[in-house]
């Protein structure tokens, strides 16, 4: 879909928006199709190629109006007010144009919440059959989770908020968190009594993969052995969002048991309760922190309808020959290193200097507003993250890019030696 194509289609889901607004009242407020029911109507998975929009756009009426429930409906009088406003809808047009990212930490860091949280109530249901006596909060005060020193910040975070000790273990010279490394955590901290509960398939401990830039990348064949061992997993994450073409935000969670995260999260009021009760399988609001939640899903599936598998392939295979671009300019400039292995579109990289210079080509970089990066410090040691973040960089942005990075080198290395 091109901009003009997006600008005609867009008319129309502007008129399909409008003349659904007008007419809203004439719908039925709560939907009476059954559980399942588009199991049978919608192909289960993605098409190679891209269907046409007017395939999909009849599909609105055939496929998804069926199973909404109408909160805009005046006969609808449940729960309580949701808001929608024309204007709120054309703001939403410009904030998924723009693409801006607030940085909330939600999303896949949220998964990597959801998880931790369910594998403690695993573990907490698990001690206290053999540990009747014993309080809950004193349970819990033993719990220890792990994750490598290469983790987000969110990661960190979630232990925080889940009141787990979260240790940082220390990864190898490929930035890998290794089993042997684990494995000597894990029988230490059970030595002083702790009850390791999150990382380890082996212990049968709750094994979470957060992949929410990585995980799009999986759609490609050739990248799917870096995925190698993801059998082993509880519950594995990713973000559309990041790497898919899929507006902010929408993140995707698979979990081995889903039972693991509906016993950690079920309330079940009277006010919730309806008359298809245990038929909805998976009964989402069992399963977040939210208790609602946006219609994400259905950006994804038209994404997957309107661009198909094949054209998603080769935006992500595209991206990582850029990052591979960008690395090759890397090496061939003698002032420079990579900082690690580049393996997708990610390439981290630094001067052959202190931490101290590093910081200042950093600085110098996004002064000058031609382009703009990011750091990183890991192992004590500062480097500089270039991302291949836009759909619409090419090979002469990559040229660009490293045009101005090896200015700002000079600049710096000549001033450092002044100093």
């Amino acid at each position: 879909m091109d901009s003009e194509e997006f600008r005609r289609r867009g008319r129309e889901m502007i008129d399909y928006v409008a003349s659904y607004m007008e007419n809203v009242r004439t719908y039925q407020p709560y939907p009476d199709v059954q559980p399942g029911y588009l199991r049978h109507m919608i192909p289960d998975c993605a098409p190679e190629s891209p269907d046409s929009w007017d395939d999909l756009f009849k599909d609105i009426e055939r496929v998804i109006m069926p199973g909404i429930t109408h909160w805009q409906n005046p006969h609808f009088h449940a729960y309580y007010t949701t808001a929608s406003s024309f204007p709120a809808t054309l703001a939403d047009i410009l904030s998924n144009g723009i693409g801006c990212l607030g940085f909330t930490w939600g999303a896949a860091s949220e998964a990597t919440l959801i998880a931790l949280l369910s594998a403690r109530t695993k573990f907490l249901h698990k001690m206290k059959k053999d540990t009747t006596e014993m309080e809950d909060g004193v349970i819990m005060s033993k719990f220890v989770a792990y994750t490598s020193d290469q983790g987000h910040s969110s990661v960190e975070r979630a232990g925080l908020i889940a009141a787990v000790k979260m240790r940082q273990l220390e990864t190898d010279d490929k930035c890998a968190l290794r089993g042997r490394t684990l494995q000597r955590a894990i029988d230490s901290d059970k030595a002083k009594g702790l009850v390791p509960i999150y990382v380890s398939e082996k212990e049968e401990i709750w094994l979470h993969i957060d992949a929410a830039y990585a995980g799009s990348a999986f759609i490609c064949p050739e990248f799917r052995p870096i995925l190698n061992g993801v059998e082993y997993a509880t519950s594995f994450s990713f973000n559309p969002h990041k790497w898919m073409h899929v507006n902010f935000d929408c993140s995707t969670m698979w979990v081995k048991d889903s039972t693991l995260i509906s016993d950690a999260f079920t309330v079940d009021p009277l006010y919730l309760k309806h008359e298809k009760q245990g038929q909805v399988m998976p009964d989402y609001r069992h399963w977040t922190i939210p208790f609602g939640r946006r219609f994400r899903s259905l950006k994804l599936w038209f994404v997957l309808r309107l661009f198909g598998q094949k054209w998603l392939q080769e935006c992500i295979k595209k991206d990582v020959r850029l990052a591979h671009e960008f690395k090759n300019l890397v090496l061939s400039d003698e002032r420079f290193e990579l900082f690690c292995e580049v393996t997708l579109g990610l390439v981290c990289f630094r001067l052959k200097k202190s931490d101290e210079v590093n910081e200042r080509l950093l600085k110098a970089i996004n002064e000058d507003r031609r382009i703009h990066i990011v750091p990183s410090r890991t192992k004590d040691k500062y480097f500089l993250r270039f991302a291949i973040c836009s759909s619409q960089t090419t090979s002469e942005d990559i040229q660009f890019a490293w045009k101005v990075i090896s200015e700002m080198a000079d600049f710096v290395l000549k001033d450092e030696l002044v100093y």
